[in-house]
């Protein structure tokens, strides 16, 4: 099955030509579907193969050895169902409307969509993402990118300069076996250029490596070569580079020092202006289209209004966005941070995690603790927020009135209990996280649940 395939050394690996034999016509796309999100779905539902054990937080005991889908068939309850807490809920609910939200986002600014799968590392949200139109999706280190092949995505985009000889032999050969795999990477540094022309030499790299020069968000931020002089210097460095073809510019709006909506935009202008230049200069030759590439989950709305100004280039121009939070969006963070908060009228997000844990000590009528701490919840950014409370003696639901989460330890949960708050030991606490990244990578199976509460599938993960 497709797990098999995500191995821990680059040389376990198989290349694409050692994989089973597949073609995007071995499974029947759905009207409208691209042969991308054919294949990348055919090899994704062998997920469903997986058996379940100890390996995943949460499960039902009883569930011991069967497969994903058939305890999935079963469409059990998350609270009656024999689940232990803690336990992290993705609401089926919100995870389609916020996909369905930034498609037509994207489609309505005429953006293409890589979304950044670091912060899912979900081949099956992937296969969702690409069914809604998605160009491909985005990764930031080699694993990440593996673990993409092995499920069929066909086309990549590494927010990274690749410098790793071993990382390059790989892609090498990926690019080898499979003349369909689109993959580009950024450059930022001439010595970064040198590095992987040596290794792509040495891999005898049979086609190019499409690159983009990123392009710093400022002094003070964090990868990117931080002049448009400097950024020549490495697209000089790309043209004396035979295993390497530039393709366009990037970089990440997001690190722009002391963000606001004037200097977000500087930026991306500045980033407009080095692709109209370098395209002057004729730096693209040999491309089929110039990439132009921005877009965190802060500012697509400033990514969106600066790139409709894009001047007419010689090359058609893939305007390539890479949100990836919104999948999940969240309770803290985004929340405060999406740009549907600046332009309501184009959509709104909804937070679709909720972790679910139990209170396993009431010292006082001040406190309490529940039995999640930082194995289980997003804690780097703000602390878990109390949500509701559901009741261990009857099952009824009630908002968490003055109850607060105060603190995380390894393993648990510290609670703050107002005058009169209801709280008492056996209760279930849900709590909304804030940061999606870290809430999807402490977990490998996620249960995708309806508003009801039926679990209807398991969200796989690859940290």
């Amino acid at each position: 099955m497709g797990v098999a395939y995500v191995a821990t050394n680059f040389e376990e690996l198989p290349l694409a030509a050692e994989r089973p034999a597949e073609s995007p016509t071995d499974r029947t796309a759905s009207p409208g579907e691209s042969p991308a999100a054919s294949l990348a779905a055919s090899r994704t539902a062998s997920l469903a193969d997986e058996r379940v054990d100890h390996r995943f937080k949460a499960l039902p005991p009883d569930a011991e050895g069967l497969t994903v889908g058939a305890l999935a068939a079963e469409r059990r309850n998350l609270f009656t169902g024999g689940f232990t807490t803690p336990v992290l809920a993705l609401s089926a609910e919100s995870v389609a409307h916020n996909l369905d939200v930034l498609e037509t986002y994207a489609e309505r600014h005429g953006l293409a969509f890589a979304p950044h799968g670091k912060t899912s590392m979900s081949p099956q949200l992937f296969v969702d993402q690409l069914e809604r139109g998605a160009w491909g999706i985005t990764a930031a280190v080699p694993h990440q990118a593996r673990v993409y092949r092995a499920y069929g995505i066909g086309r990549i985009f590494l927010a990274n300069e690749l410098v790793d000889p071993v990382a390059l032999r790989w892609l090498a050969g990926e690019m080898t076996a499979d003349p369909a795999f689109r993959f580009v990477c950024y450059v930022d540094s001439v010595r970064g250029v040198e590095l992987m022309d040596e290794a792509l030499g040495a891999a005898g790299a049979t086609r190019p490596v499409d690159v983009v020069v990123e392009l710093g968000a400022g002094e003070g931020a964090r990868t990117g070569a931080r002049t448009e002089a400097d950024c020549a210097a490495v697209a000089d460095a790309v043209a004396a580079a035979g295993s390497l073809r530039l393709v366009g510019v990037a970089g990440y709006e997001g690190e722009v020092p002391d963000a606001d909506p004037e200097r977000v935009r500087a930026w991306l202008r500045r980033l407009v202006a080095l692709a109209a230049a370098f395209d002057g200069e004729k730096r693209f030759a040999g491309a089929e289209e110039i990439v132009i590439s921005a877009g965190g989950s802060a500012w697509f709305d400033a990514v969106a209004d600066v790139f409709a100004g894009i001047p007419e280039l010689s090359l058609p121009v893939l305007k390539l966005l890479r949100s990836g939070a919104y999948v999940s969006h969240d309770d803290g963070h985004y929340k405060h941070l999406t740009p549907f908060n600046r332009v309501p009228e184009e959509g709104a997000l909804e937070p679709a995690f909720r972790l679910w844990a139990q209170v396993v000590s009431r010292p006082t009528g001040e406190q309490a603790f529940l039995n999640a701490g930082k194995r289980d919840a997003a804690y780097d950014l703000d602390l878990p927020e109390a949500q509701v409370i559901r009741s261990g003696r009857d099952g009824s639901v009630r908002p968490a009135t003055g109850v607060t989460v105060t603190g995380l330890s390894d393993q648990h949960t510290w609670v703050r209990t107002e005058e009169g708050a209801e709280l008492e030991v056996g209760d279930w606490v849900g709590m909304g996280l804030s940061h999606p990244c870290t809430s999807f990578d402490k977990w490998q199976l996620i249960p995708l649940v309806e508003a009801d509460g039926t679990v209807t599938d398991y969200i796989r993960t690859f940290f």
